[in-house]
């Protein structure tokens, strides 16, 4: 079974969940997890938090399901590429649900070319216009939403890369 690494970043929860998302990990990785909680300024109490975790391929889709849901909970979850998998991101949103993308070696976001010519079909035959339809695809939306709660944690501590493979 190949082992990977990834990231779980709670973007915003309210404190009442806070506990209940650790149990929820903690399910995935059949240990307790603690993590450090920090006050999400963007909005009125609630908090954040980054998880780095290792495990087995496939442990982001089990985060994702494990938390995906659950009203007022904004998150991400990553999980790096294998020599056997591709790499995976997962945003999630109250309002817009999951987004699912499958990312390559350096993380840019791989679109399988039939969902690709699916929607210069659609815009063609009167959907939605190509760069929206694009968009969509990367999820944009998902973006758009979770941004401001990104950048709301700028004051954090800052990991310096030691290597660079």
């Amino acid at each position: 079974m190949s082992t990977t690494r990834g990231v779980l970043y709670i973007h915003s929860a309210p404190s009442a969940l806070c506990p209940h998302i650790e149990w929820a990990v903690g399910g995935v990785f059949g240990m307790p997890v603690g993590v450090t909680w920090a006050a999400q300024p963007i909005e009125r109490a609630a908090y954040r938090c980054e998880y780095p975790w290792s495990g087995p391929v496939g442990t982001a889709a089990r985060l994702a399901s494990a938390l995906k849901g659950w009203q007022k909970v904004r998150f991400e979850v990553t999980e790096e590429p294998t020599s056997t998998s591709e790499g995976e991101r997962y945003s999630y949103t109250p309002g817009l649900g999951v987004f699912h993308a499958v990312t390559g070696l350096h993380g840019d976001i791989l679109v399988p070319e039939d969902r690709i010519k699916h929607a210069v079909v659609a815009a063609a035959v009167g959907g939605p216009d190509l760069p929206t339809a694009l968009g969509q695809l990367l999820g944009q939306p998902w973006d758009d939403e979770l941004e401001p709660f990104r950048h709301a944690s700028d004051g954090g501590a800052v990991r310096w890369l030691h290597e660079v493979v």
